[in-house]
């Protein structure tokens, strides 16, 4: 009787840690499953500009961000095509290898649109025309424009069309050249050069803000259309930039950045 009874007993002990550990199991939290992935992220636009090229591109002195025409124009362009933004600084000469490589979806830096940039990257609309002209120094009152720059030393932005004209006008020994645009008006107001060769806007704007020492003199020479550019082959990105900036100048927000960079209405 005796074993029956400590049998029993076993059987129950036994029987409550089977019990005991179903139950510490039962407690731990089911694995709860995971969650669909998100569809509704947005591609992301890579873009690369020279921010150096006021109003077009630039640091904000106060806020440290990147402001200018082109910025706010292809932010707007990012959001009508459903993009999110990735906006990167590069030097504008290394923009278009950039774009070959693969490293940029698309580059907007006040880049003129030339058949010899043609063969290697695909443009956009044009989204601005422009021109390039001469700046002097204010006092210097023998360069006329361009014709009187044979012989003189010129400043200019490599891989721009001014660094082109430059060496049309005057010998190439006569040329220096910079990674931006500041640094070259910077070296015609120290005397360095006699004059620079740029876009219209740029050398006006870096005169509006406080440079009276420089002036742009002569007629502005070639009208010149710029446009954004996105590597060889890639239509879908193309069409959507194209798509989006037909919209905005259609729904009036072309306008309304093109006023608040230059004061005046879209040419």
């Amino acid at each position: 009787m005796r074993k029956v009874f400590k049998f029993a007993m076993l059987a129950v002990m036994a029987l409550a840690l089977v019990v005991s550990a179903v139950g510490c199991g039962g407690s731990q939290p089911k694995e709860q499953a995971k969650e669909p992935a998100k569809t509704d992220a947005k591609p992301k636009l890579v873009v690369g500009s020279d921010t150096t090229f006021a109003p077009f591109e630039f640091t904000d002195p106060k806020t440290g961000k990147y402001i200018g025409f082109d910025v706010d124009l292809i932010q707007a362009i990012a959001d009508e095509a459903g993009y999110e933004l990735d906006f990167q600084s590069m030097a504008f000469d290394g923009l278009i290898a950039a774009l070959q490589a693969n490293q940029i979806d698309a580059a907007i830096s006040a880049m003129t649109i030339t058949p010899e940039r043609a063969k290697v990257v695909d443009f956009s609309e044009p989204y601005y025309k422009s021109g390039l002209i001469v700046a002097v120094q204010a006092k210097n009152n023998d360069i006329k424009g361009f014709n009187d720059l044979k012989g003189k030393k010129i400043a200019v932005q490599s891989g721009t069309t001014g660094a082109m004209q430059a060496e049309k006008a005057t010998d190439k020994d006569k040329i220096t050249y910079f990674t931006n645009t500041d640094q070259a008006l910077l070296e015609l107001k120290n005397g360095g050069v006699d004059a620079v060769i740029n876009d219209y806007p740029v050398s006006a704007y870096f005169i509006q803000q406080g440079n009276n020492d420089v002036k742009l003199v002569g007629e502005i020479l070639s009208a010149e259309e710029y446009g954004i550019a996105v590597p060889k082959g890639k239509t879908e990105t193309l069409e959507k930039i194209n798509a989006a900036l037909k919209k905005l100048k259609e729904n009036g927000k072309y306008a309304e950045i093109y006023k608040k960079w230059f004061g005046e209405e879209p040419k």
